[in-house]
Parts: C-alpha cells; sequence; structure tokens
C-alpha cells in the first residue's frame, strides 16, 4: 500500500468513527437527556478507552460544540433551500415552504432541534462567539426575511406598534439590521412573532405534548400557517 493510501484509509476510518462518535452522543441524549451526553458514556457505548475518545473531542465540550454546530448548519441548509427554491414573486408561498421545512427538519432530527432549542447541556460552555455563529445568523435572517417578505402587505396592521430598535438585543440587531436595513422596528417584531407561531408548535410536536391532544398534528399546523398568512395579508397567486 502506498504511502497516500494508508494515509487516506486513516482519514477515513477517522471520519467514520466522528461520526459515530457524534451520532451515539446524540442517541445518548435522546435516552437521558443533555446531561447524558457524556464521553466516558460513548466511549463504553463503542467499546473504546476514554482515552481513545480524548483523540477525537478532547473535552466533551468540544463534541457538544461540534454537535450543535453541525445540526444547526443541517437546519440553516434545510430552510435556506426551501426558500431560495420558492419563487420570490409568491411570498404566501415561500414563508409556508420555508416553515414546512422547518418542521420537518425538527421531525427528522428530534435530538438535534432538543440540541439546539431545548435545555442545555449542564455544565456546558460555548465558545466566544457561539457554537454554531454562522447557523445561528442564517436562520435569524432568514425568518427576518419571512417579515421582509409579508411586511408591504402587513404593514398597515402594524402602524401603531410602539416597538423601538432599544427593545431588541444587540446581538439580534446585528444579524437583521445589516440584512435588510430598510425595515423598522415593527418589521423586526413581526419577525419573533412569526417565530412564536412557527416554533411553538413544533416545539409542542417534538416534545411529545401534542400526542395525547390529537392525532393531525400537521393538520394543525398547516391551519396554524394559513392563519398566519391571512393575518399577514398576503395575496396568493391563481
Amino acid at each position: 500500500m502506498t504511502v497516500s493510501g494508508s494515509r487516506g484509509r486513516r482519514e477515513r476510518l477517522r471520519a467514520e468513527t466522528t461520526a459515530e462518535i457524534k451520532q451515539v452522543a446524540l442517541s445518548l441524549m435522546a435516552e437521558g437527556g443533555p446531561d447524558a451526553i457524556t464521553l466516558r458514556a460513548i466511549a463504553r457505548e463503542m467499546g473504546m478507552t476514554a482515552n481513545a475518545i480524548y483523540g477525537y473531542f478532547p473535552t466533551r465540550d468540544d463534541l457538544v460544540t461540534t454537535l450543535i454546530n453541525d445540526v444547526y448548519t443541517a437546519l440553516a441548509d434545510a430552510v435556506d433551500t426551501a426558500w431560495e427554491t420558492t419563487p420570490s414573486a409568491e411570498p404566501a408561498v415561500r414563508i409556508e415552504a420555508w416553515a414546512d421545512a422547518f418542521r420537518t427538519w425538527a421531525l427528522v432530527n428530534p435530538e438535534g432541534f432538543r440540541l439546539i432549542y431545548g435545555d442545555p447541556v449542564p455544565g456546558y460552555r460555548a465558545p466566544e462567539g457561539g457554537p454554531a455563529p454562522d447557523a445561528a445568523r442564517r436562520v435569524c435572517t432568514g425568518l427576518t426575511a419571512l417579515a421582509a417578505a409579508a411586511w408591504p402587505y402587513a404593514r398597515d396592521y402594524y402602524q401603531d406598534s410602539l416597538f423601538d430598535w432599544s427593545d431588541f438585543d444587540p446581538g439580534l440587531l446585528a444579524k437583521v439590521r445589516p440584512a435588510f436595513p430598510d425595515l423598522p422596528p415593527a418589521a423586526v417584531a413581526l419577525a419573533l412573532r412569526i417565530w412564536g407561531h412557527l416554533h411553538g408548535l413544533v416545539s409542542l410536536e417534538i416534545y411529545g405534548h401534542m400526542r395525547t391532544q390529537t392525532a393531525s398534528p400537521e393538520k394543525l399546523f398547516q391551519e396554524e400557517l394559513a392563519q398566519l398568512i391571512r393575518t399577514l395579508g398576503l395575496p396568493r397567486q391563481r
């Protein structure tokens, strides 16, 4: 075997082991909650020594940061693709596509959803700037894009809004104002309202709170989405 072939095999095996470590970590979290993610527990599940795991992730926080970045990026990719592949002339359809992509991703990746939006991993210290700054920015600006698309039709409903820029977290404004410099504070507040509509029902579904309430959580989500579209005054192309 050539040196380059041997190196390629080692790199492939390392990538496969890294992927398995991350999958086992998410499985442990699904079974025992965020505090079940420990390098020793993962090592036991994989039949490895703890020292061997440290060769891939020096600390538990390094692993958690990688997991959050991976799943958050996957979510950002899913909603961005839904938005970008829907005609911009149809804002109602674009908002529906983004919302459906968000819910679909969450249902396929419930552990990832919990890792991003659920209870924090006990003792975890995120790196400066957060564990997934690019993905967080993309999802945040994606949500604001929903409000921006609706704003020409919805602005009259929010003429009496009392929101001012001082009402928002500086970190939020640092993401959305450069991307949408013409949006007023009321439109940013609208983005948060839209987020509440979408995230609320999906979170209830992911955490099992809908299971005993309705056999049709998708129907409930779609009707809530349709009502949101109506309240925004968005037209539909015929």
